[in-house]
């Protein structure tokens, strides 16, 4: 699948909010990502003609960036797109003189760290309690040299 990678606008917020709804169990409301564009976190989208297939959200604050959130429809996972956009991210990153990236992810999220390694990611603490919910869960801190 040939998709494509822009800069998010205010018009995605729709569909990112959809996707942020099927893929996260603490899901961001519309008021935040829009409250992050406007304190200007960076913002992409992964598109195939006007259909949105995932997002990523980062904050850079050179010489680090903070990964904030990441997702692919589920009807679009296990395609590679997912490792296509991280790369975009990272690649990203490094244009701006970015030098290290952070993360958390749920621990439980096996996929997700796989993804992470794959990309170099180490793995560097953990955060207890971190995700909210019944049961809480640890979040896993992940950051990637570049």
């Amino acid at each position: 699948m040939s998709a494509l990678i822009r800069p998010a606008s205010i018009d995605d917020v729709s569909a990112i909010v959809e996707i942020e709804n099927k893929t996260n169990q603490m899901p961001w409301s519309k008021a935040q990502f829009l409250s992050s564009m406007e304190v200007g976190h960076y913002s992409a989208v992964m598109h195939k003609e006007d259909n949105i297939l995932g997002f990523a959200i980062y904050s850079p604050i050179i010489p680090e960036s903070h990964l904030l959130n990441i997702a692919i429809d589920p009807a679009h996972q296990g395609k590679g797109l997912g490792d296509k956009l991280l790369q975009q991210i990272i690649l990203q990153n490094k244009t701006i003189g970015v030098k290290m990236i952070s993360l958390e992810v749920r621990v439980s999220n096996l996929p997700a760290i796989n993804l992470y390694e794959k990309r170099g990611f180490h793995k560097d603490a953990i955060r207890p309690n971190y995700y909210s919910g019944s049961p809480k869960e640890d979040a896993l801190l992940m950051s990637l040299k570049i």
